[in-house]
């Protein structure tokens, strides 16, 4: 089943909360429900950077985030089902409205909300670079399959960043007056849905691409070169590939190539992100880089093509041991950046 996802991410109220450490860093702060329940005073978030689990808004989180239910549950097509019965009054309106059972339940209440979530400060600076980087991932998986001369497996990547993404990156692109580019997105969606031979796709391929690139640079280059910044926005990435691959995975075989394919290109793209800031790391902490980049290279090596292999090569509980180990390592770094910071 073709699931058309996007992270908060959004991926922020996720995977974001994944990355920012627990040192004091603004966060988030709760407001209004995104209901008409009455108002609770509910733990939107725990910090994860040292493995505790975080709320995820079932009212208006992205399927990627959702998607970390339907690979903990093991349930086929769960994120759609919760996205479907939207919205939600209460956490438990999942088992009244039969989306899952009492038992399942049970198993991810500790991680349910209704509740919204406001970014501030680094976080909601990581969150927009995230959600970039998740639209920047989905082209590029997109592109190699393009390359291949497959189109239909092409164009749920090239739908994924427009149909989900955008909409929730908008408001922070026109804050910081980011010129719109929906359009070029949507033009590239419709060209290779009805032609991909089409010469406009590699054109509006190009724009799309460089459109992102742009927005990336409504951050400030200082800030995007930090180790402790790009740390968090690449775990958030991993963290979503994370959930998608194991989403892909049924019976020890892949069963959905899309969340296959997703989970290829954030994890190719946090690569990227960390190739960017490995020689300051290696100078700075070499055993945290030798941890990172070791598991980096061992994580990349489960998506062997962009058209999954008849077999996976790694199982999920591989895959979330080596992005554990990262994360892990990832939050010494931040953890010894921001005491330097705060002396």
């Amino acid at each position: 089943m073709i699931k058309f996802r996007y992270i908060c991410l959004t991926i922020a109220t996720v995977a974001i909360f994944a990355l920012t450490s627990c040192n004091g860093t603004p966060t988030a702060e709760n407001s209004t429900p995104a209901t008409n329940s009455s108002p609770q005073a509910a733990e939107t978030v725990s910090h994860s950077g040292h493995g505790n689990k975080k709320k995820i808004n079932i009212n208006n989180a992205i399927l990627s985030e959702l998607d970390k239910f339907e690979a903990q549950l093991g349930v086929p097509a769960l994120s759609h089902k919760i996205q479907a019965s939207r919205p939600y009054i209460s956490p438990e309106d999942l088992v009244s409205k039969k989306v899952i059972s009492q038992e399942q339940f049970d198993q991810i209440k500790d991680q349910v909300t209704i509740e919204e979530v406001v970014l501030s400060g680094e976080a909601k600076d990581v969150d927009y670079m995230t959600k970039l980087g998740l639209m920047k991932g989905h082209l590029l998986v997109a592109k190699e399959l393009l390359d291949q001369n497959q189109p239909k497996q092409a164009e749920p990547h090239i739908g994924h960043p427009v149909e989900e993404i955008y909409v929730d990156v908008e408001e922070q692109l026109n804050e910081r007056k980011v010129k719109e580019f929906k359009t070029s997105l949507i033009s590239l969606q419709d060209f290779v849905k009805s032609n991909p031979k089409n010469a406009k796709v590699k054109t509006d391929f190009a724009s799309s691409m460089q459109s992102i690139d742009n927005a990336v640079t409504a951050l400030g280059a200082d800030q995007r070169s930090q180790p402790r910044f790009v740390l968090q926005v690449m775990n958030a990435l991993l963290d979503a590939a994370n959930s998608e691959y194991g989403a892909a995975i049924a019976d020890g075989k892949i069963s959905a190539a899309i969340e296959y394919q997703d989970s290829r290109g954030f994890v190719n793209y946090a690569n990227d992100l960390y190739k960017g800031i490995s020689s300051k790391l290696a100078k700075e902490h070499p055993a945290e880089h030798k941890a990172i980049e070791t598991s980096m290279a061992q994580l990349t090596t489960a998506w062997p093509s962009a058209v999954p292999p008849a077999k996976p090569v790694k199982t999920p509980e591989d895959v979330t041991s080596l992005v554990k180990t990262i994360e892990q390592n990832s939050q010494k770094v931040i953890d010894s950046s921001s005491t330097q910071a705060q002396r």
